[in-house]
């Protein structure tokens, strides 16, 4: 599993009962979560002492109860600070687990000795965009949500990054990847996080298994003659780590060589215990 380990605002410090329970910087939050099945006392003494809790409704979707929290607040991973507020269905603006990927791109962009051009698609509120960024690339930045793009701006604010050559893009990413292919556009690495299901801005649907083969397969046209990465990830439990590095194997030419990885992402809850995230599939050059 890759753990994000290093983390010194966020911490996951206990997971169980379908639950877990989170230090964002100074407030303490508890979640859902499915994949924490085991059932056991809640001995830790801050599941008592949480500034908000997020439940689950029977019917569907669920909502945040507030005991004591404010509106937004900031929190730092390494030299980058992000926006973070409770939204619909339990989300808060990043995912921490993600800075298992951030670290990666940010050591392939800060030595491959040139300037670098990544594209971060369904970018959501852009943590990798600000990895990369910070790290030296120009980023292409694509959202279908208005909303998320705006968080992504505040947060390139944030971090101190406004200047850096960022193209921030509301638009359904399929039809958006098919017109860079048109215009022959490249790029020298490519990450995405696709949902399970969505809609772009027009509409459209998505829906993961369906339609994920043939969209990889479209983006892999858009990478460089020396391209530095492809990253794929899921959080859907249908899709599992080496399924997308199979996907990868099959979409990304054998010509390019490099290495292909895959593995679970995940936390360490403060007992040490490795808690899985989420899954990711990496393609990378030599």
């Amino acid at each position: 599993m890759f753990l994000a380990d290093e983390w010194k605002d966020y911490k996951l410090l206990d997971a169980l009962c379908g639950e877990r329970l989170e230090s964002w910087g100074d407030y303490i939050l508890i979640r859902p979560d499915p994949q924490a099945i085991w059932k056991s006392e809640k001995s830790h003494p801050l599941w008592k002492k949480a500034n908000a809790h997020y439940h689950r409704s029977k019917s569907g979707g669920g909502s945040w109860q507030i005991y004591d929290l404010p509106e937004s607040w900031q929190i730092k991973y390494k030299n980058l600070t992000f926006n973070i507020k409770p939204m619909n269905f339990k989300h808060t603006g990043i995912f921490p687990e993600q800075a298992v990927n951030w670290d990666f791109m940010s050591n392939k962009i800060e030595n491959a000795g040139r300037r670098v051009s990544v594209l971060n698609l369904f970018a959501y509120t852009g943590g990798a965009t600000m990895a990369c960024a910070a790290a030296g690339a120009n980023v292409c930045h694509v959202d279908a949500s208005k909303g998320m793009v705006q968080w992504a701006k505040d947060n390139a604010q944030a971090c101190g990054l406004r200047e850096k050559p960022v193209r921030y893009i509301v638009d359904d990413c399929i039809k958006f990847v098919e017109r860079e292919i048109r215009r022959g556009n490249k790029y020298d690495g490519i990450v995405m996080d696709p949902p399970s299901y969505g809609r772009g801005p027009g509409g459209e649907v998505w829906q993961l298994e369906d339609m994920l083969y043939d969209f990889v397969k479209k983006c892999a046209l858009l990478l460089s003659d020396k391209p530095l990465f492809f990253i794929l990830n899921s959080y859907s439990t249908g899709l599992s780590a080496s399924v997308m590095e199979y996907l990868l194997r099959t979409c990304i030419d054998e010509k390019l060589g490099g290495r292909f990885e895959s593995s679970e992402i995940g936390l360490l809850t403060e007992s040490g215990r490795a808690f899985p995230s989420g899954s990711v599939a990496r393609w990378y050059g030599r």
